[in-house]
């Protein structure tokens, strides 16, 4: 399996080279040269598989540098540390069916690929005997998941972006009170898309990048949309029968969730839509529906892991809208940069169409949703998987299962929750042990500069630690 980047700028390179660059050295993103598919027999053959031996058959097509029973291994060790038996499972309620991505260690669904890439990371930088400096952009989820999954890992700096102030106060906890030597946290005053342009800035300065072996958490990662397209057919395998075709929603600002389940629909998996669901930072609902990929202002939302306008992996799927055309790509960024915004021509609206289908929803309406749910049915929803609740409720009128992407455990934003029922939300231990702990931050302005002379300061202190 040869990886290629969406902007045809680099040769093809295997798996664990793709996982290392992150993202690609020509400033595009790595995909795989081929989707390889399964037939229904296979998907049938599934059913009885635990998420880690389904894990194995999906991820196992998709490398051959890794042996099989090591990858078996990383497997298994990621998803320990998983509170639920069957890791991602799913629940009924309200005629929907639920997919719980939040029984990892930061309760959010970024554990489910972050734990495996921080393993992943580690078996390769033990088997070349180097070092990698992590630099991620988070609007909350990922930030915390990235630094639990690779806290403390011998080889491995982390530095993580987050805008001050415009993430839930239990997402920057988790972050902040990790007091490991190898981890970093800095507070941008700015937007989360301020953060993005300063990593995406960074990792596409090649001699910076190389000097430090800089490396990559966000969905930029390729194994990161690896990892989550294992549980849209964990998920599939318990809600349809042989050949069903399901609807999965799925609350979106950086498209990479969303693009896991078009890979999945690329391998076979029976969808008939994909619902993207979106807050009041609706540039993808707009995109689909009426044509307009023009950036906004970043508007704050009670789910802040979607206030996000330029959304870092929608420049995969235009590889596959644009039919693999590299060119075109590279102009469409162009104009991105240039205009702010992209162009579509009416038949690539009509594939658009066919792919996804997609509603925003409002602040007012995400807190009827968590309200009425829990009326409904007694089943708490966070404000990010409200979205998708509410958008599929508008827009599935047929009797297709659909399956809501549970993103967050609603504790992590209880303010939120509690204003939408009037009641205190129930506080698991592991956000109760947060109260109190010692923080570590660095706060700064988005300045380019600035971040990086943290950054060298930091690895060469480490390094010199080191000797």
């Amino acid at each position: 399996m040869r990886y290629i980047s969406t902007r045809g700028g680099i040769k093809p390179v295997r798996f664990k080279d793709a996982v290392m660059m992150g993202l690609a050295d020509d400033g595009g993103l790595l995909l795989p040269e081929t989707i390889p598919a399964f037939s229904e027999a296979e998907l049938e053959s599934w059913r009885s598989c635990s998420y880690q031996e389904l894990a194995f058959q999906i991820i196992s097509r998709f490398t051959d540098d890794i042996p099989d029973e090591a990858l078996k291994s990383l497997i298994v060790s990621s998803y320990k540390t998983f509170s639920h038996n069957e890791v991602t499972p799913v629940v009924s309620n309200g005629g929907l069916f639920i997919l719980e991505l939040f029984h990892g260690v930061t309760l959010a669904f970024k554990d489910v690929a972050l734990q495996f890439l921080g393993n992943l990371f580690e078996y390769i930088l033990k088997e070349r005997n180097e070092k990698l400096t992590i630099l991620g952009a988070t609007s909350g989820d990922t930030g915390s998941a990235a630094i639990h999954g690779v806290r403390g890992k011998t080889g491995i700096q982390i530095f993580i972006l987050h805008p001050e102030g415009k993430t839930s106060p239990v997402q920057a906890l988790q972050m902040t009170s990790v007091l490991d030597p190898n981890v970093h946290n800095i507070a941008v005053d700015g937007t989360f898309d301020d953060c993005q342009d300063i990593v995406k800035a960074l990792m596409g300065d090649l001699e910076f990048k190389q000097k430090y072996s800089l490396g990559a958490v966000n969905s930029i990662n390729w194994a990161r949309i690896l990892a989550q397209t294992v549980y849209y057919v964990y998920a599939w395998l318990r809600v349809a029968r042989q050949g069903q075709k399901v609807i999965f929603s799925v609350p979106t600002g950086n498209f990479g969730d969303i693009f896991a389940g078009y890979i999945a629909i690329k391998m076979g998996l029976p969808i008939e839509k994909l619902l993207m669901a979106t807050n009041e930072n609706n540039i993808l609902t707009r995109f689909v529906n009426q044509g307009d990929y023009s950036i906004g202002k970043v508007v704050q939302t009670l789910s802040p892991s979607m206030d996000i306008q330029i959304a870092s992996n929608f420049e995969r799927y235009l590889f596959y809208l644009y039919q693999q055309d590299s060119g075109k790509i590279s102009e469409a960024i162009a104009q991105l940069k240039k205009e702010g915004r992209i162009s579509f021509s009416d038949v690539e609206m009509l594939q658009a169409g066919y792919d996804f289908m997609s509603a925003s929803v409002d602040r007012a309406a995400t807190l009827k949703t968590i309200g009425s749910f829990k009326n409904e049915t007694g089943y708490l929803l966070d404000p990010h998987t409200a979205v998708g609740v509410c958008a599929a409720r508008q827009l599935v009128k047929s009797d297709i299962p659909v399956i809501c992407l549970a993103t967050a455990h609603p504790a992590k934003f209880g303010e939120a929750v509690a204003e939408a029922t009037g009641e205190a939300v129930p506080v698991p231990d592991v956000i109760s042990r947060l109260s109190g702990l010692p923080t570590r931050c660095e706060r700064m302005p988005a300045d380019l500069g600035l971040v990086r002379s943290f950054i060298e300061k930091n690895v060469n202190t480490a390094a010199e630690k080191q000797k």
